[in-house]
């Protein structure tokens, strides 16, 4: 057995790795989109580095983007195999693969008509709607904790992530030859005390595992619960200020997570008596399906359930639909908070609302979670005085604010914690992915002294033997 790596290797988007078995059958863990790298990021999108028809099956670890946002593209170039997802993870990336075509296609509509001006060729979408239609209808549902079958010597069994709804760490047996080789692939792991799902799930012994390393350098700030340092921000820039608050988030678990955090303050009679907006369809249809999935919410918001119906609701949160209502947003003259997608403002809504604030000094633009670099969230955090927006430079007079407690990521000692379950003598080989490299040396050497003695980090399109 072979694997490859074909995304989120010494980087953080674009998960893809590659499972070649001894008879020829290929497994793919992942088909994630790459986001936030500038100009590289269509390239990297376009280049497989293995052929989909080649493909028999592939396991979805959960639905974000940078996970499930290329498998729409994997079935327009042939794909006609079987998705494995847990429920929650089919019913996300379903809206997911579906927004992100109708980004493409209105994103380029624009784009075209200049590049005809000028005499260039058009830009094709790297998939269409109807291709991520065509996707939803592979997805077959596996439930967490039951091995599932795939085919004679391959099986697999999900078990609970913490990450965000649905996600799973997958736990391959494959045999070979007689002999039994046990692979698991972490996805993204969550955090030990997240505020709404159950702590990430202690996973089978493994002989090679995959694990993600975004925050493997650091630690998370629980100093300062989140509930109060949102309220922090909004009495800085609306009460204070007079200001819009304005806060990118991704739709799936961020989105949540703040909107928990915001109905707390309610139900503690400290919120402020301000317009909440929620400018994103994506994320109201994401909200709604959380809802439909209690069942993963850990003790805490149970409990909260029990006199809170909706905990993700409060007064004067209004979820915004239309673009021309997006657009109204620019003339509301009120401070209010607006929560928009995406999370790294590198597209969405959200890029529009900083563009078209982020020179007035009582806003305040407020980043709560990983940024790539080189995404525009990536850019602000390093606090520049220009940045440019749509090939515009704009002053930045907006204060740019950061929460460090809120991120669906675990950090290093919920990374450590995660992998406690595992005998290091019998683990083989363990891979570290979905990192910048430099976060993955430091996360490395931790893990070295931690009993791990073979641990790599691959390149892209890295592929190695599994002895």
């Amino acid at each position: 057995m072979k694997i490859a790596f074909h995304g989120a290797a010494r980087t953080v988007t674009g998960s893809k790795h590659l499972l070649t078995l001894k008879n020829g059958r290929k497994i793919l863990l992942d088909c994630g989109m790459y986001q936030g790298l500038g100009e590289e990021t269509d390239i990297l999108n376009r280049d497989w580095g293995f052929d989909p028809l080649e493909i028999n099956y592939l396991i979805l670890s959960h639905a974000h983007v940078d996970h499930c946002g290329l498998i729409p593209k994997l079935v327009k170039e042939g794909y006609r195999g079987k998705i494995f997802a847990t429920p929650a993870t089919a019913d996300l990336a379903g809206i997911l693969m579906e927004d992100s075509a109708d980004i493409q296609e209105s994103g380029l509509e624009f784009a075209n008509k200049q590049r005809a001006k000028q005499g260039l060729p058009y830009l094709e979408p790297l998939y269409t709607l109807e291709d991520a239609k065509m996707a939803r209808d592979l997805f077959v549902n596996v439930d967490y904790d039951t091995w599932y079958k795939i085919e004679d010597g391959i099986e697999f069994c999900y078990t609970d992530a913490g990450h965000i709804i649905g996600s799973a760490v997958v736990n391959l047996k494959i045999t070979e030859n007689g002999s039994t080789k046990r692979l698991t692939f972490s996805g993204d792991v969550g955090r030990y005390r997240d505020v709404i799902l159950k702590s990430p799930k202690v996973f089978p012994q493994a002989d090679y595992i995959i694990i993600e390393s975004t925050y493997g350098n650091s630690l998370h700030d629980d100093a300062n619960p989140t509930p109060d340092s949102l309220l922090q921000w909004i009495e800085k820039t609306c009460l204070q200020k007079k200001g819009k608050l304005i806060i990118p988030a991704f739709s799936v678990g961020r989105t949540q997570e703040l909107l928990y955090a915001l109905n707390q303050l309610e139900m503690e009679n400290r919120l402020p008596n301000l317009d909440y907006f929620v400018d994103s369809p994506l994320s109201m249809k994401a909200t709604a399906i959380v809802k439909n999935y209690p069942q993963y919410f850990n003790a805490k918001i149970q409990k909260v359930l029990q006199t809170d119906d909706d905990p993700f609701d409060f007064k004067r949160l209004r979820f915004i639909k239309s673009v021309d209502e997006s657009k109204a947003l620019n003339f509301h003259k009120e401070p209010c908070v607006i929560i928009s997608a995406s999370g790294m403002a590198e597209a969405g809504r959200v890029k529009h609302h900083i563009s078209n604030n982020i020179e007035n000094s009582r806003n305040t633009i407020l980043l709560c979670g990983y940024c790539e670099p080189h995404s525009l969230g990536g850019r602000l955090k390093l606090h520049p005085k220009e940045v440019s927006i749509f090939g515009q430079e704009h002053e930045v007079n907006a204060e740019i604010g950061e929460i460090r407690s809120l991120s669906a990521h675990g950090d290093y000692n919920d990374l450590s914690q995660f992998l406690a379950c595992q005998n290091p003598a019998e683990v083989k080989k363990l891979f570290l992915v979905h990192g910048e490299y430099p976060v993955q040396l430091e996360f490395k050497n931790r893990l070295v002294k931690k009993g791990f003695t073979d641990v790599e980090i691959p390149e892209r399109h890295y592929e190695i033997g599994l002895t």
